[in-house]
């Protein structure tokens, strides 16, 4: 048997499949859509994805401006609640921060590796840990509450400072509402 030969020019027609799988059957390729074309249906108007947008350029502001200090936002929170609660606890500092205990070991000793913190045996409980902040720590302390300072400033450069206190009010009362849901488990 002999092969017939298709003609010159002439392409075979698309099976359906070639045809759903083709940029030009399409709306446009993945490869071709730009910014400027990108459809994002209902996210702009979710609170959450407002939310992780905000977030993302804070955290970006707040590490171009602590590039310097190799300072995470979380480590100069824990920074923050050891200086003004000195002794406390590193079960008492995990739950403050919602981190795990094992999560909490493990920031608590790379502060202590940079000499920013000190373990103490705990006056009231033996079996736990006092967490204060050394001279060092404090001095850095304060040179990143300068900082964080005019990170702040940016922050609220596009707010009245009634619109930034409601801002605030309005995140800590979807934090609040939201939280005890974070400990629930799913009904089976």
């Amino acid at each position: 048997m002999s092969a017939k030969k298709k003609p010159e020019g002439k392409a075979r027609p698309k099976t359906n499949l070639q045809r759903r799988l083709t940029p030009a059957s399409s709306a446009l390729s993945a490869a071709a859509v730009t910014k400027s074309d990108l459809k994002l249906d209902l996210l702009p108007g979710l609170i959450g994805y407002q939310l992780r947008l905000a977030q993302l350029a804070v955290f970006g502001d707040f590490a171009a401006e602590l590039k310097d200090f190799d300072i995470s936002p979380g480590r100069f929170g824990v920074l923050v609640l050891i200086s003004v609660n000195p002794g406390m606890t590193q079960s008492l500092l995990a739950s403050a921060t919602q981190l795990d205990r094992s999560t909490m070991v493990a920031v608590i000793d790379q502060l202590e590796a940079r000499g920013l913190v000190e373990r103490r045996a705990s006056p009231t409980d033996r079996r736990s840990n006092a967490l204060v902040l050394t001279a060092e720590g404090e001095k850095l302390l304060r040179q990143l509450k300068r900082r964080i300072k005019q990170h702040e400033t940016r922050i609220a450069a596009a707010m009245t400072p009634a619109e930034t206190a409601k801002l605030v009010d309005l995140l800590t009362r979807i934090r609040t509402r939201l939280q005890p849901a974070a400990g629930r488990t799913k009904k089976k």
